[in-house]
This record gives C-alpha cells, structure tokens and sequence, in this order.
C-alpha cells in the first residue's frame, strides 16, 4: 500500500493534533504530512531484534534507545517518526515529553514496499541535512543493513548475511558486535 501525501505544509501544533490510532504511522516530511499503513509482523519482529542488539549500549550507560512511534522534531515541517534512534547520555537534552527535539545519534529505518524508496530519498536527505552522524536502512529483502555515516563517506556500507556490524554508540566506547544474520532470522 501506498503511502499518501498531502499537498499542504503542516506546522507542529497542527501535527500533535492528529489522533495516534496505533496504525498508520503520521510524519511531516520537508512540510508535507506523509501517513503510511502500519508495519508488518516481520517488520515488527526485526525492530525488536535491533532493540535487543541496541540495549547493550543502554546497560553500558551510554544513553538510550527509542522504538517507533517516536517523534523526532527536527525543524518547522519536519517531524519524522524512524523505527528506532539511540540517544548518547553526553546528549539527553534533546529528549523531550513532546520527542527528540534534534539529531539522535544513530537513526534506523526497516525498509518496507510502502517506504523503501522513502527511506534510501527523502528521509536519508533529511537526516543528512539535520546532521544525523549515523543511518542505517534494514532491508528484509535484500537481507542487508546499509550503515550510511555522513562524515565520512557519501556511499553506505553495505552488510550482508555472515558480516557483522561493528557499531560504536559512543567516541571511546567498545564497539558492539551485531550478526546480520541473527537480525533477519
């Protein structure tokens, strides 16, 4: 299914009003409001696969992770709602009753038919362009995690079944070990 968009540009307080249902996913991308068709089950499952990955880096203490919904409220017409972000401890201030109010340091997106070409267009101009140091795209399909990494390289890593991942949610920090593999069994 289709996401639909409309042809008008959204502020925040006319955003917050929109009633949460539980099933289509609202977000107001570069001023148009984009409603997208609730993820699937696998969709689901992959999500709750990189939470368990991510909450090592919360029990290390290095800051916090989200799973959608989540609003992340970066200026006047864009509020994106990513399937999960991590936050650094060193930049909790961002964090809001209302949402992230600025880049997380790490945003992750499950590519799914309806937002696939989304998520790799639009949402990945965004998140660059608001200073998102690291993005990933998991794609159930293709089994892969493309790592974009905006300081350093304008292409993605590309990781596959048998690579690992090695993630560092923090400057300093152990990196954490992720099994492409395990994330779509």
């Amino acid at each position: 299914m289709e996401a639909k968009r409309t042809g008008r540009r959204w502020t925040y307080p006319e955003f917050a009003r929109l009633p949460s249902d539980g099933g289509s996913r609202h977000e107001v991308i570069d001023g148009d409001l984009v409603v997208t068709p609730a993820p699937a089950l696998r969709h689901q499952r992959i999500v709750t696969r990189l939470v368990g990955v991510l909450l090592e880096a919360v029990e290390r203490g290095l800051g916090e992770v989200f799973a959608g919904p989540v609003d992340v409220l970066f200026a006047e017409g864009d509020y994106l709602e990513p399937d999960l972000v991590f936050v650094r401890k060193a930049r909790a201030d961002i964090l809001s009753e209302r949402g992230v109010e600025g880049a997380p340091d790490l945003v992750i997106e499950v590519a799914s038919p309806s937002t696939a070409d989304r998520d790799r267009g639009i949402k990945l101009q965004r998140y660059r362009h608001y200073g998102v140091p690291e993005y990933w795209v998991v794609d159930p399909d293709a089994t892969t995690i493309e790592r974009w990494r905006f300081e350093s390289s304008g292409e993605p890593e590309v990781f596959g079944l048998g690579a690992e991942l090695r993630w560092t949610p923090a400057k300093g920090e152990k990196a954490i070990v992720i099994d492409v593999g395990r994330i779509f069994d």
